[in-house]
């Protein structure tokens, strides 16, 4: 990649002020370093949605260490592959991933595809997913569109403090502030990212640390107030999701099927327990055995 140039503040337009913000301000996640490849950029995305770096990171390196390629991962049993995923939080993404990884070893030659059509058509990858591997992991300039990307075109572009609900448009905002020059549009979609978890973020974004704070519509506006519904913040505690995790502890710490009553101790609910056990076995992340025990699948 060809070295950044330097801007200049006053003139430069907001998609270079973000590139060159990145290139001191950036953390150090090891999978945005230079060779880190598709295949391993895919897990990192797939890891990273809904769950903070700090929990992904250690899973990414241990899974990569033992699944390096896509059909290592596509020959694991789904039983392995839940353990691995641990506590990182939507265990179907596991599986899900592992589905991906089963259609790139057969149909793609274990190779990740370059082509955002392609990797749409793969379990599980959406339009976000499939543009952040072309973009991270082959370098191609693609408008990458995430929850943070969006509140940063809501408040630079549009003056708003929140973010609308997802529409296609975004993409459009977002190719439009990219700089010209293909390697540093391909640096400003992961700097814009960055911008908006470590800078403009929702609820006390930091302004004066921020590198488009002179050319911000919001800020210029005067930071109006979001005149919409409220944020709605999901808790965990007492929630289904807490629950089926609970659920999923107790068979990943067994090396056999389990009894139901060792289930029926993690959670005092039964109407509740039981409906998440259901659901844990629709969504085949847990198998129920002739002589009616429970386990991870096999």
């Amino acid at each position: 990649m060809s070295p950044s140039p330097t801007t200049d503040p006053v003139d430069a337009p907001a998609g270079d002020l973000v590139v060159d913000w990145y290139a001191t301000a950036a953390r150090d996640l090891p999978w945005r370093q230079p060779g880190v490849d598709a295949w391993a950029v895919l897990v990192s995305e797939v890891m990273l949605q809904q769950t903070p770096v700090a929990r992904v990171e250690p899973a990414w390196r241990a899974w990569l260490a033992r699944w390096p390629t896509p059909a290592d991962l596509a020959a694991a049993s789904p039983g392995d592959v839940i353990r691995a995923w641990g506590k990182l939080g939507y265990p179907r993404r596991a599986l899900r991933l592992q589905a991906a990884a089963a259609a790139i070893a057969t149909d793609h030659h274990n190779v990740v595809p370059d082509d955002v059509a392609v990797l749409e058509s793969l379990p599980g990858i959406g339009t976000y997913t499939a543009r952040a591997v072309t973009c991270f992991g082959y370098g191609q300039r693609q408008p990458v569109v995430d929850t943070n990307v969006r509140r940063v075109v809501a408040r630079l572009v549009h003056g708003r403090a929140e973010a609308l609900p997802a529409r296609s448009s975004d993409l459009t905002d977002i190719a439009a502030l990219a700089p010209a020059d293909h390697d540093r549009a391909v640096r400003f979609s992961v700097a814009v990212m960055e911008l908006g978890a470590l800078v403009c973020v929702a609820r006390t974004p930091r302004c004066a640390a921020c590198p488009v704070r002179t050319v911000c519509a919001w800020r210029l506006a005067g930071s109006p107030a979001h005149e919409g519904p409220p944020r709605r913040v999901q808790g965990f505690a007492g929630t289904d999701r807490q629950v089926r995790g609970r659920l999923l502890d107790v068979l990943r710490g067994a090396d056999h099927p389990v009894e139901a009553a060792e289930l029926d101790a993690v959670w005092t609910d039964a109407v509740q327990r039981s409906r998440c056990l259901d659901s844990l076995l629709v969504d085949g992340l847990v198998v129920q055995t002739e002589d009616d025990r429970f386990a991870l699948p096999s």
